[in-house]
């Protein structure tokens, strides 16, 4: 059977925004106005809570990373960087995330990955997790 298109269209989009560049553009596109983004752990330099809540706290963790970090720094081609969407049920798909990037306060250069769930109700992302190595 396989997932709904619904599911498929979120995910491939969310993907190829990610892919180009874009994920912040699509932010409106795609997640629901209360979703919930949380992270492994809490981080003290995002000086935010573990959990954003709502679009707007959302939107805010994405400007926070774009003002600190120059990303795909090198020679990781966007298929490669952007690993997915590999999908799980009717309402939940995955991205693996390869990335290589810049602090643009310090210079310094890390490479690193991630998974990302993604939780989808009627058509929109309401839940993200994102898992990373320590």
């Amino acid at each position: 059977m396989g997932p709904s298109d619904k599911l498929r269209d979120v995910a491939t989009t969310l993907v190829d925004g990610c892919r180009k560049g874009q994920a912040s553009a699509n932010l409106d596109r795609l997640y629901a106005d209360d979703a919930v983004s949380v992270e492994a752990y809490a981080n003290p330099d995002m000086k935010m809570d573990r959990e954003a809540r709502g679009l707007e706290a959302i939107k805010g963790k994405h400007q926070w990373w774009e003002s600190m970090f120059e990303e795909q720094i090198g020679d990781i081609p966007p298929e490669e960087a952007v690993k997915g969407p590999y999908y799980f049920g009717d309402d939940t798909f995955a991205v693996h995330f390869r990335m290589k990037i810049k602090n643009k306060e310090t210079g310094e250069i890390t490479e690193g990955s991630e998974i990302g769930t993604y939780h989808v109700k009627d058509g929109k992302i309401v839940r993200e997790e994102f898992f990373y190595p320590m």
